[in-house]
């Protein structure tokens, strides 16, 4: 038999250590005994219109949904360790607020967390709004759908993961990812994709200076390149770009077809380059 508690405060320590089977609505975790891990350990629980101002809240919690709740900036490292649950019509505003987790949905979410989802596995981030200066580090097998994004130094030492239908304003995005796929975005940032393995971009628009060098299997499909300069340099690169490149240099391996390119520096490499620019 579920548990059901409504319309409590609780800010002692632990004080929901555990709970196991409830439904937990209305309720504020704060207060002057400012007690940290207020559901630590917590089993099939659903929190609905909650409010949090406290550390720690949600570790090593299994089978848990949160909805319309708010974590606020006090709220730090608030979902560490749990594994399959769901956020929805949610604000996450702490530092660190989601790492070491596993098979979350995250959907119709605003979120402000530097260093957010750190070394997590299967995550699902969709219809959501984010700002982390560094997003996902080092985590396997995330989803991003209808996402948009401000940030830094995203997506670092990833392997498998789908972004599609994204804005991503960002910086040294991908740097020593693996088995990255982006579909129908907008990608914004200085140094994309640098040391690279199997990056995928279809349909996507690139914009910013020295996008894509020292890739390893870089493919672009169809992909409009805005404001890129000294792209592809030291690439293993099979492109087709729609438009202009302002300029490309030192392609290690492939072929890319562009309608027009300012400027093709071949020379001065450190390594043998015989990639190919073709113009339509």
């Amino acid at each position: 038999m579920r548990t059901t508690i409504e319309g409590m405060t609780y800010d002692e320590e632990r004080s929901l250590y555990h709970m196991t089977d409830a439904e937990i609505r209305d309720c504020i975790f704060a207060g002057p005994a400012d007690g940290e891990s207020v559901l630590k350990e917590a089993r099939n629980v659903a929190l609905e219109n909650c409010s949090f101002s406290l550390r720690y809240p949600l570790w090593h919690v299994q089978d848990f949904k949160m909805t319309d709740s708010r974590m606020d900036e006090a709220t730090r490292a608030a979902i560490w360790y749990s594994e399959n649950g769901s956020i929805s019509e949610s604000d996450l505003n702490g530092i660190k607020a989601v790492r070491e987790c596993r098979n979350i949905l995250i959907d119709d979410c605003t979120i402000h967390s530097p260093e957010f989802g750190w070394k997590c596995d299967g995550i699902t981030l969709k219809d959501s709004k984010i700002e982390a200066e560094y997003l996902f580090l080092d985590s396997r097998n995330v989803k991003l759908d209808h996402v948009e994004m401000k940030g830094k130094y995203s997506f670092q030492y990833m392997e498998n993961l789908e972004i599609s239908n994204c804005f991503l304003n960002t910086k040294d995005a991908f740097w020593h990812s693996k088995n990255v796929t982006v579909i129908d975005s907008v990608v914004r940032g200085e140094y994309l994709g640098w040391f690279s393995e199997n990056l995928t971009l279809i349909g996507c628009k690139i914009i910013g200076t020295q996008p894509l060098c020292y890739c390893k299997n870089l493919k672009l499909e169809n992909c409009v390149m805005e404001d890129t300069d000294l792209a592809f340099e030291y690439s293993d690169v099979n492109a087709t770009i729609t438009g202009h490149v302002d300029s490309i240099k030192n392609p290690r391996s492939g072929r890319i077809i562009v309608d027009s390119v300012g400027e093709v520096i071949m020379g001065d490499a450190v390594m043998e380059c015989t990639g190919k620019v073709i113009i339509r």
